[in-house]
């Protein structure tokens, strides 16, 4: 005889379901450092999968074939690597005039705020020294953490090459594993599912990279007009930070003025925040909207809580996942008739924030025309 199904009080559902969502999390938090390798592994052997597919179809060993890509993508990132190398080592090597001029800026900062605070300056040394020595008081603890946030860092570049070789590899295996756990009535959601998950990430990563080449080159361009110091390095650095919505586009701006007045004279604190706020411009009403597009229909109040909880849980790198992640579970959501209320609560449906677009061929219109003036008859 069948037993009659357990109804539940809501309050008794709601924590339940805190707690499998508390347990869960901190499951993510403790097995950092085997998830995240695997998650970088797991989005590069989907980004990578057409080219292995390709070559795979041209008669090329699957196992040859993955193997190239990825020694072709580490001789990249390895070209990369030592372009901004060059450029941190001159940064490292000036590191302590740069101070010495921070400390000068510092010291008339704490003249004018002692002028407009009537406060000695005596005063607010002591402030800032006790500041200090409490600083350092702390830093034992932030270097340990620094030692264990590079030792996951390095497991996670040794291993994820690893992964993503046997990933690929064994990607048909994976796919034959889920189709048989979710059985063969359930093949044609799992297959919309599986191929609309594969094209969002390529396409979303395939754009931000198209993006992040870009903006690297305009962000170095505009500096090199600026004659800025370490004009490359700002330039790829605040390419990537690009990457993070919001956050991202604040430490790129900050971190620029930052150099500005430290290498040149005050006024090109204003020239670099001009120059930047143009490409943001750039970026945001030209270069997303056509190359990245609306891959990622995320509202920007789950792409702020997104990042914020990524960088909560794995610190940097889960900031830079966080939206491509979200994405996912939207897809997955949307396609689970009980959780489409969960995927719309994640979607978009309200215009842009602000919509500022320039019309470049109509301005041109309206522009009044010169005509050529008539050569005098002799």
């Amino acid at each position: 005889m069948n037993k009659p199904p357990i109804h539940l009080p809501f309050y008794a559902k709601a924590s339940l379901l805190l707690i499998g969502i508390y347990y869960f999390i901190s499951m993510l938090s403790i097995a950092q450092d085997i998830i995240l390798p695997l998650i970088y592994a797991g989005i590069t052997a989907i980004l990578i999968s057409p080219v292995v597919s390709f070559l795979v179809k041209k008669k090329v060993n699957r196992a040859i074939a993955i193997l190239g890509i990825i020694v072709g993508a580490f001789v990249a990132v390895a070209v990369l690597v030592a372009l901004v190398s060059s450029q941190a080592s001159r940064l490292v090597a000036a590191l302590p005039q740069l101070a010495d001029r921070i400390q000068a800026l510092f010291n008339q900062v704490v003249a004018w705020l002692s002028g407009f605070t009537n406060i000695s300056t005596q005063h607010i040394n002591e402030w800032i020294a006790k500041s200090k020595g409490e600083l350092i008081n702390n830093s034992g603890a932030v270097i340990g953490m620094t030692f264990s946030t590079m030792g996951g860092v390095l497991a996670t570049i040794f291993l994820t090459p690893v992964y993503i070789f046997m990933l690929s590899y064994y990607q048909p295996h994976l796919v034959g594993f889920i189709h048989q756990v979710f059985g063969a009535k359930n093949d044609l959601k799992i297959n919309e599912i599986l191929t609309e998950t594969k094209a969002i990430i390529q396409r979303y990563l395939v754009g931000l990279f198209a993006e992040i080449a870009i903006v690297a080159v305009l962000n170095s361009a505009g500096l090199l007009i600026l004659r800025i110091e370490y004009a490359i390095l700002l330039g790829i650095l605040g390419a990537f930070l690009n990457v993070i919505p919001y956050l991202g586009g604040a430490i790129t701006m900050f971190l620029f003025a930052i150099i500005a007045l430290v290498t040149k004279s005050p006024i090109y604190v204003l020239y670099v925040l001009a120059m930047y706020t143009f490409i943001q411009f750039i970026d945001n009403n030209y270069i997303v909207p056509k190359i990245v597009g609306s891959k990622v229909k995320l509202n920007a109040l789950v792409s702020l809580i997104a990042v914020i909880a990524g960088a909560a849980l794995w610190g940097i790198p889960g900031m830079f996942l966080a939206i491509p992640l979200t994405a996912v579970v939207k897809l997955i959501l949307d396609r689970i008739e009980p959780l489409k209320p969960w995927g719309f609560l994640l979607g978009d449906t309200m215009p842009p924030l602000v919509e500022l677009k320039v019309d470049f061929e109509e301005i041109l219109k309206k522009l009044p025309r010169i005509k050529p003036s008539k050569p005098d008859k002799p």
